[in-house]
């Protein structure tokens, strides 16, 4: 498996503190990078007003820090594309139908 697909994988351990789901499978990853021992993120929220912003970048950042090879994590906030719930995962779906949220 290569790095990249490491940090995708290492990402979808990270869970959004409001609804157990993964950062990835709420669709707040807009794209992800490594070189030189860096791993570059840009990330959206469903809501500029946010209050898990800096606890989610927290996390993916402490997460990322525990991959073989990074030393490094830059994350960058922004809001084009715009969240919607098109880009929900199937996965995530089903989870939040679950609990009872709309999606």
């Amino acid at each position: 498996m290569g790095i990249e697909d490491r940090l995708w994988a290492a990402l979808r351990e990270v869970e959004d503190p409001e609804v157990p789901v993964s950062v990835v499978d709420m669709g707040l990853i807009v794209s992800l990078a490594y070189a030189n021992r860096l791993a570059k993120l840009q990330i959206t929220y469903t809501a500029m007003g946010c209050p898990a912003m800096e606890m989610i970048q927290d996390d993916i950042r402490a997460r990322l820090l525990r991959e073989p090879g990074v030393d490094h994590v830059d994350i960058e906030v922004v809001w084009d594309p715009v969240w919607t719930g098109s880009r929900l995962t199937p996965t995530a779906r089903q989870t939040m139908r679950e609990l009872g949220l709309g999606v």
